[in-house]
């Protein structure tokens, strides 16, 4: 054989187990990437509702071990999206990515999230009778999702988070129904104190209705607002007795709903109630409730009473 095919078949050989190394480098990193995050997984389905009559979509977070752990039952977080948004919210905004990292930083212990879609309801029964989201919820969802997934079904393990329009859905729901829920929790919750009566004039209403839908009338009724508010509850309700409740708010919130949540912590400290509160700095946006939501699913996660993995 002549030297210059020694040459070329030289250079073959170092191309040849160069593209090797190269593969197998590529495939160790992919390999690396994908178990760089706790085996967590998400699923999107629909439940069929008679109170709505239609199918109304979610979606779950499945802990890290809820696949291979096939005898074990979690607790249970219900996230309530904002205004605007949907079941996918916490899928979209980077919100799965955050929770795989407090998964893989042992920040949490393990428990399931769960997320409907509620286009812009409130979380409430409709001012006209028409939309009877609260009913859905309590006598359909809530009991669909904790027969279809092995979850700790009691108050203990049962818990419920929001932000913004779910803030607010989020503390009704848990001060309506104290005894489904054992921890609340809200961030930047839509929370009006006491609304300007002045300002409601017929293009000022219909305005508002545009915005929220026909959940507060298909003409925004301040009197139903009211009567719905988690302040009124507080009022006139059950005291919440071993109730865990959270939330915060930015100072510089573009809906200045740092007023309302800073009367509803005056509210819950005049009558007693056991509570966390803080004002942060920071607008009403993505950003603030991505600093913000691992505080809430911290707390969530010491009420569960979940252990936290070895580190």
């Amino acid at each position: 054989m002549n030297s210059s095919r020694l040459i070329c078949r030289d250079r073959y050989v170092r191309h040849f187990w160069h593209g090797i190394s190269t593969v197998a480098l590529l495939l160790l990193f992919f390999l690396l990437a994908s178990s760089a995050h706790a085996a967590g997984r998400a699923e999107c389905r629909a439940v069929p509702s008679k109170i709505l009559s239609r199918s109304v979509p979610y979606c779950i977070l499945l802990a890290p071990s809820y696949d291979a752990n096939k005898t074990a039952r979690y607790p249970v977080l219900y996230f309530l999206h904002g205004l605007g948004q949907n079941e996918q919210a916490l899928l979209n905004s980077g919100g799965w990515n955050l929770i795989q990292d407090l998964w893989d930083q042992k920040q949490i212990g393990e428990f399931l999230i769960v997320t409907p879609a509620a286009d812009r309801t409130f979380y409430i029964n409709s001012r006209d009778g028409k939309i009877r989201y609260e009913d859905f919820l309590v006598q359909e969802f809530f009991p669909f999702i904790e027969s279809h997934y092995r979850i700790r079904a009691d108050r203990a393990h049962r818990g419920i988070t929001g932000v913004s329009m779910g803030g607010y859905g989020s503390l009704r729901l848990a001060l309506r129904f104290p005894r489904l829920f054992g921890a609340v929790s809200a961030h930047s919750p839509a929370l009006i104190a006491k609304l300007p009566r002045a300002e409601f004039d017929s293009s000022n209403t219909g305005m508002l209705s545009r915005a929220m839908g026909s959940a507060f009338g298909s003409s925004f009724d301040p009197a139903y607002w009211d009567r719905e508010s988690p302040f009124a509850l507080v009022r006139n309700g059950p005291r919440p007795t071993g109730l865990y409740i959270y939330f915060d708010c930015g100072t510089e919130d573009d809906f200045g709903f740092y007023k309302g949540a800073q009367a509803f912590h005056d509210l819950l400290v005049s009558r007693k109630i056991p509570h966390e509160f803080h004002l942060y700095p920071g607008r009403h946006d993505e950003a603030y409730f991505a600093q913000h939501i691992p505080a809430s699913l911290e707390f969530h996660s010491r009420v569960f009473g979940v252990s936290l993995p070895a580190k």
